[in-house]
């Protein structure tokens, strides 16, 4: 049974933040301001975080987030990738031996990709992507692997059953051990909570990923339609959606918080029902606080971007971030109060934190060195997560146009500038990545016809 949250109150009016010490969780301060965005951005939703003016993003409690430790143990996803020839293997620790310098700093630079607008538009990869993973996965004049990992602020699925998609889309072996979705570090909240309002994503899936993080009493806003369906009025509810639901008394149920994990496929449903949550009596549905904000349950977002790129194509989609503003709204107009949330995902430190570990991690799996590459170059389409936070982070920074970015060549994000540089795609960004820390001349294909022995000779290099 998940531990109970300790909480820590200076007075009524502030939102109780769990405290613990907890043996799987840290706590990491968080770089967002605790007031909703609702009021600055009612009548200027373009008004974003920015390096110019040295904002740190839209944020939180202003205390700390709660990410897990170390990484969960996790496995490589079940694509069929095939495996390389022994004899491949030999001669690439042939030619690695023999290139030790170049080998050293393949080891001391790694990538963390955005997924939507630099790897792939919804279900349909970009093809430059391809060709960025394959250099990545060996296919370059060492035949070495070059660590890489996706840091992305979609979720909605577990990361088993996303990373074997992405597989089949990329055609690249994707790990769970190098994928980080908006909502994975909150895992480590499993062990403050026990029940839980766990919203957004396709179907039931979000509870799947709730309970395979160790959440204790799972509950889905269909649940509760299949409970009382007038609870929401302009409800989208099948037969099909009830076969599935797990209907209870929710009278008699304390909820301990509210999860948003992605973004909602039922808007109405879930606008109400998290907003009767918020303004209940400790957690209890069919009730209304006379304090809101004395018995407040804390709500938590996976990530707060307002867009994101799709294979839409006109401008981009709106995105959690945009469903968020909309509950704080509600919930101010409502209350007369400021709503008081937790955003993780990008920019948030907590998430880059995190990323550092599964980093380490990746490296003791392909390389067997439990180490921090000295180089990340964080590969993203929105300047307004990815390179605000990679820039926050001490990351070197590429910013593409194939998503939410659009500038003209030349151009670079006014208030978040990419700070290695702007590209046409990510293949782009990687080949100059990599000509930095390895040189101009390293060859971007392997030569299987490539002699150890005569390596370095014009006759045996491969070329790109």
């Amino acid at each position: 049974m998940a531990s109970r949250p300790n909480y820590s109150r200076t007075n009524s009016n502030i939102l109780p933040i769990p405290s613990s010490d907890g043996v799987n969780t840290v706590e990491i301060p968080s770089s967002r301001s605790a007031i909703s965005d609702a009021a600055a951005l009612m009548h200027n939703l373009s008004l974003s975080p920015s390096m110019k003016e040295r904002r740190s993003s839209r944020n939180s409690f202003g205390t700390s987030l709660p990410i897990p430790r170390s990484p969960r143990h996790s496995h490589l996803s079940p694509a069929k990738t095939g495996r390389p020839y022994v004899s491949r293997d030999i001669l690439t620790s042939q030619v690695q031996d023999m290139s030790s310098e170049k080998v050293e700093a393949a080891k001391n630079m790694a990538f963390a990709f955005d997924i939507d607008g630099v790897l792939a538009h919804g279900p349909e990869p970009i093809e430059e992507a391809k060709e960025a993973l394959k250099i990545l996965n060996g296919d370059n004049e060492l035949g070495i692997k070059i660590p890489y990992i996706l840091l992305t602020n979609g979720g909605g699925k577990t990361e088993v059953a996303r990373c074997a998609q992405l597989s089949e889309m990329l055609e690249a072996p994707i790990s769970t051990d190098q994928f980080i979705q908006s909502h994975t570090p909150m895992q480590a909240l499993s062990e403050y909570y026990e029940t839980v309002l766990v919203c957004g994503g396709e179907g039931y899936k979000v509870r799947e990923v709730a309970e395979t993080y160790g959440f204790q009493n799972v509950v889905h806003p269909k649940d509760i339609l299949a409970w009382d369906p007038t609870i929401s009025p302009w409800r989208s509810f099948s037969e099909a959606d009830r076969v599935d639901a797990k209907p209870r008394d929710f009278s008699k149920m304390k909820f301990d918080a509210i999860l948003v994990f992605a973004d909602s496929y039922d808007y109405a449903t879930d606008f109400q029902i998290i907003m009767d949550l918020l303004i209940s009596e400790d957690g209890k549905l069919l009730t209304k606080a006379e304090d809101p904000l004395a018995s407040r349950i804390p709500i938590y977002f996976s990530q707060g971007d307002l867009v994101f790129p799709t294979n839409h194509k006109g401008l981009p989609r709106l995105t959690q971030g945009a469903f968020r503003i909309a509950i704080e709204a509600q919930y101010k107009a409502l209350t007369g109060c400021e709503l008081e949330r937790v955003v993780y995902g990008k920019p948030e430190r907590a998430t880059y934190t995190y990323a550092d570990e599964v980093l380490k991690h990746w490296m003791e799996e392909i390389h067997n060195e439990n180490r921090l590459p000295k180089n990340v170059y964080m590969v993203g389409d929105n300047p307004q997560s990815d390179i605000i936070g990679g820039n926050m982070y001490g990351w070197n920074t590429c910013l593409v146009r194939t998503g939410v970015f659009k500038g003209k060549e030349g151009e670079n994000d006014a208030n978040n500038p990419a700070n290695f540089g702007v590209f046409n795609n990510v293949l782009d960004a990687v080949k100059a990545a990599i000509r930095k820390e390895l040189g101009q001349d390293f060859k971007l294909k392997w030569n299987p016809k490539v002699n150890p022995v005569l390596h370095g000779d014009e006759n045996s290099a491969a070329v790109e």
